[in-house]
């Protein structure tokens, strides 16, 4: 059984069609239906065809993504999908053939059926898989340090087993997205330092850099609100916000908005922020443009870009127990569909 992962977009545009309809999607829309090539050869020069504007360096590098997708695969194997929108990685189990179906969205015309069956939080997953997780690449089978097997147990509950340190395996020396890999690393960090109450605290540090008087709920039952936000030397001024953080790793959903809007009415807070680490649930999610005006949703990325946004104004307790430093990569070049 292999471990594939499978992107839905660079920026995942085709993520929520591939978890509602149950399959895995790669671009290269103007490719044909491939069900009907027989050869890696076959697919070059069909790659040469399509794209003749195209260096043989990244139809090379297209080729290694689409052949395993549309060959490689067999059922039974793991499916991963890290997420845009949420910071958790969905897995899935290839449940058939490949097929190509011309009249779903850009996108997503070729496609694998897949069973998505899990989603775990980034910061639960070991650094090294994450880093594998992170090549810039559409599809690419992960193995290196015994990942599948790895894997495997954590989706089965299992504590992980050591690590075997393995050559690099064909097709794993693809370069990261080293932003999405630094990024992972804060988020297991954040988790790790400021759990529980200790998440309002960081939070109430944000929006004072950000020109917030504030007062900070003591721990404990907190009606609703663990931190009340106002502008101006006392906090008097408009905007004045009620602040729920939800620090633990299950999404939120319409009960606990329903339960800050009614805190917001009681307190004469006319806007609210919702700060979730696990992030929020379908109908929560819907509503970010109904209550865009009203309240603000905050999932753990949201999170640390307003961190990093304000990382030079925050306090010098906060910056000792997140120790960051900028730096400047160049970006590789193109190497998707």
């Amino acid at each position: 059984m292999a471990l594939w992962l499978v992107r839905a977009g660079k920026r995942g545009e085709q993520e929520e069609f591939a978890l509602n309809n149950r399959v895995a999607v790669i671009g290269w829309d103007d490719l044909p239906d491939l069900s009907q090539v027989q050869t890696r050869e076959e697919l070059y020069n069909l790659l040469e065809e399509t794209y003749p504007e195209i260096q043989r360096k990244a139809l090379l590098s297209w080729l290694s993504q689409i052949w395993p997708f549309v060959r490689e695969m067999q059922q039974g194997d793991l499916v991963a999908l890290p997420s845009k929108r949420r910071p958790v990685v969905y897995f899935g189990r290839v449940k058939g053939p490949y097929v190509y179906n011309p009249n779903n969205p850009e996108g997503a015309k070729h496609t694998r059926p897949v069973e998505w069956f899990k989603e775990i939080p980034r910061d639960r997953i070991d650094r090294d898989i994450l880093y594998s997780l992170g090549a810039f690449m559409t599809v690419c089978r992960i193995q290196r340090n015994n990942a599948e097997e790895r894997v495997v147990r954590l989706l089965e509950g299992k504590s992980p087993e050591k690590i075997k340190n393995e050559e690099k395996k064909e097709g794993e020396g693809y370069p990261a997205d080293l932003e999405e890999y630094a990024l992972d690393l804060i988020r297991q960090h954040i988790a790790r330092k400021f759990k529980g109450h200790r998440l309002a605290y960081l939070v109430e540090a944000i929006l004072q850099a950000e020109g917030y008087f504030t007062y900070r709920s003591p721990e404990g039952p907190d009606g609703g609100v663990d931190i009340l936000a106002g502008r101006g030397p006392l906090g008097f001024d408009e905007p004045r916000l009620a602040v729920q953080v939800k620090s633990g790793d299950a999404p939120v959903g319409g009960p606990e908005l329903n339960q800050l809007r009614g805190a917001m009415g009681k307190l004469n807070a006319r806007v609210g922020l919702f700060v979730s680490w696990g992030g929020f649930k379908g109908a929560a999610e819907k509503e970010k443009a109904q209550s865009f005006f009203e309240i603000r949703l905050w999932d753990a990325n949201d999170l640390i870009q307003a961190l990093l946004a304000n990382y030079e104004r925050l306090p010098d307790d906060i910056q000792a127990e997140i120790p960051l430093k900028r730096i400047w990569i160049l970006l590789p070049g193109e190497e998707e569909g």
